[in-house]
């Protein structure tokens, strides 16, 4: 299919049926960690919404009424999670995003899914300003869902190194505002080791500080999803990424909840 894919999500703990609005492998982030190839730099194409319409529908109807979880699923994971926009860029780059919010707002509807899974928007929040962002989450709100918002870097040096983006920590602050005012968003936060160090200290005050600063302005954060590398990097510097140990995560996961949020944590 085009738009629509099936994932078992070692983060949602069930199956997780995946909204990818770039196709064209296209987003105006590029994160050392992504595991999408050929990745360049552009914004979603036009996106056909009777075709994700038809696609989401008859993708529900197999996963909810035909065997697709006896066959594809492993029994520990038989279970519809949520609906969830990433795919292979940034899915608020869609002129349509709002659109595409409706369109699943029907599929959920007609199978009587709305209240009972969640709908989540992957986000790296840049465009968080724009009207039809807004829009779309104002609708995701309406169906109880929920934003996991990129944050990895607090720094200037750290955005560019690992998000190869050159937006300011506040701007990301006032954008991650914007979002957590219109739909309940997460800080989803991806950590690792770049040629064999984890993140500096300056590195981690800076993030931890970013998370007080969220606080003190009346942010209402859900809280922080932190998680290591799950899957192979595809991009040019993939052999300078390792994993964290455990250990590490727990220890800066607990900095965290110190500032006031709680954390969940994959390693």
């Amino acid at each position: 299919m085009t738009y629509v894919y099936p994932v078992v999500s070692r983060r949602a703990g069930g199956v997780s049926v995946g909204i990818n609005l770039n196709p064209n492998n296209a987003c105006n982030w590029r994160c050392l960690y992504c595991q999408v190839p050929g990745l360049q730099r552009g914004t979603a194409p036009e996106i056909d919404l009777a075709m994700l319409e038809r696609e989401l529908t008859e993708f529900m109807q197999q996963l909810l009424h035909g065997d697709f979880m006896q066959t594809r699923v492993p029994e520990s994971a038989r279970r519809l999670n949520d609906i969830a926009l990433s795919g292979n860029g940034e899915p608020t780059s869609s002129k349509v995003f709002a659109e595409v919010i409706e369109v699943i707002d029907r599929v959920m509807a007609q199978f009587e899914l709305v209240g009972k899974i969640r709908l989540i928007l992957i986000t790296n929040g840049s465009l968080m300003d724009k009207t039809r962002v807004q829009a779309g989450l104002r609708k995701m709100a309406a169906l109880g869902g929920e934003v996991w918002f990129k944050v990895d870097s607090a720094t200037p040096e750290g955005l560019r190194r690992i998000n190869d983006t050159e937006i300011a920590p506040q701007r990301v602050l006032a954008n991650l505002e914007i979002a957590a005012s219109l739909c309940p968003t997460w800080l989803q936060t991806c950590v690792f080791a770049l040629d064999g160090a984890p993140p500096s200290a300056a590195e981690q005050a800076a993030y931890l500080d970013f998370v007080r600063q969220a606080i003190a302005r009346g942010v209402a954060l859900q809280g922080v999803l932190l998680y290591g590398l799950a899957r192979d990097s595809q991009q040019p510097e993939a052999s300078r990424l390792s994993a964290l140990p455990a250990a590490w995560l727990d220890a800066f996961a607990a900095q965290i909840e110190d500032c006031g949020v709680k954390v969940r944590v994959s390693v």
